[in-house]
């Protein structure tokens, strides 16, 4: 991985990104991916397209998403301590002694989860953290010493967490799902671009907003961008880590390549063009099954505009949806690898019939 994307990485994941509030991550995804695309895309909420080949008849999308988990402020005490909802699948159990970032008009506001003292908990039936027992402390005594630091109900929150490489190939962050999508998506433009690649159908290099509270942002930018082809690019659980189980979640590990998926929402010719690639390029690829829906914005592209050929590659991931979550760097260099080839598999002028 080249030092100047390895820079951007980082960048773009220590900068924060909640539901809804995407768009300073936007701007820097944006102003990375510009030497490689011939015109931009944005909508209303803020998810981003690069567009390569605009005037072309045909449309291929391949997409991640742009938002991290964060909470909002519900409730500020008469005592000044602020209880907290979630602004997508935000996980109570790890908040106790998390330091967090309100973010306000005035600028950041420091806080942290507190939690009762080990010396007080002592008994039979020892409390676990739940929605409505963890709350943030910022060193306030009353509701109106919060007040004038700028928090109000409504203030997004986030963890601090930065990104670090763990025994040196292993990517560590908050947020890694999916801005390592997005990260993905702009390594194929770039790829193309300095292979001076010439696409015979329109590239939609799409960073959607809003998947963590039901695939909201793709749901809208399908409609505008009406592709005929989506690669959909999200993370899935390395499930060889303690208290998964196997039998339900199936075996994927992190480190043994990108994950390729069976599902209704998943179009088989396309996926069956993902798999060839994988074996005719020599990538390690994994399988995994969904009984109903991905969960990702794979549905979203599958099931609009009267049927949009979609399939789903996915990156090993632990630890989902805490500030830790890692992913191998080998794995990352793979799903570049899958896109920037399968791309390159669809036959100058494929009119699509292929994939109905």
């Amino acid at each position: 991985m080249q030092k100047d994307s390895l820079a951007f990485l980082e960048k773009y994941l220590n900068n924060a990104s909640p539901t809804g509030y995407e768009w300073e991550g936007q701007k820097l995804w944006m102003d990375y991916l510009k030497p490689y695309v011939d015109e931009f895309i944005t909508d209303t909420y803020g998810t981003a397209v690069g567009v390569i080949n605009p005037e072309a008849k045909y449309k291929v999308v391949i997409e991640g998403h742009a938002d991290e988990i964060s909470w909002y402020v519900n409730y500020i005490t008469d005592e000044g301590l602020i209880y907290v909802i979630r602004n997508g699948g935000s996980d109570h159990m790890i908040a106790p002694s998390k330091r967090v970032n309100i973010h306000t008009d005035n600028g950041i506001v420091k806080g942290v989860f507190g939690w009762p003292a080990i010396h007080t908990r002592k008994g039979d039936k020892e409390e676990t953290p739940k929605l409505d027992n963890i709350c943030i402390d910022v060193g306030c005594t009353s509701k109106e010493e919060v007040e004038k630091l700028g928090v109000h109900v409504g203030c997004v929150i986030t963890y601090p967490d930065e990104f670090f490489i763990l025994n040196e190939d292993k990517f560590v962050c908050r947020g890694l799902d999916n801005r390592m999508g997005g990260f993905m998506i702009a390594e194929v433009a770039r790829k193309l671009k300095e292979n001076n690649i010439q696409l015979p159908f329109g590239l939609y290099i799409t960073n959607s907003v809003q998947e963590e509270i039901g695939l909201r942002g793709a749901e809208m930018i399908t409609q505008r961008i009406q592709p005929d082809v989506a690669i959909v690019t999200d993370v899935c659980h390395d499930t060889t880590t303690p208290m998964i189980k196997k039998e339900k979640e199936g075996l994927t590990k992190m480190g043994d390549g990108p994950v390729i998926s069976y599902a209704p929402a998943v179009q088989n010719k396309l996926r069956e063009l993902l798999i060839k690639t994988a074996n005719d390029y020599k990538i390690p690829f994994q399988r995994m099954a969904a009984s109903r829906m991905t969960g990702t914005d794979t549905d979203a592209f599958a099931y609009s505009n009267g049927g949009v050929a979609s399939a789903l590659i996915s990156l090993p991931l632990r630890y989902m949806h805490t500030t830790v979550e890692m992913v191998h760097k080998n794995d990352v260099k793979n799903v570049i690898e899958l896109i920037y080839n399968s791309l390159l598999a669809m036959k100058e002028g494929e009119d699509f019939s292929y994939f109905k």
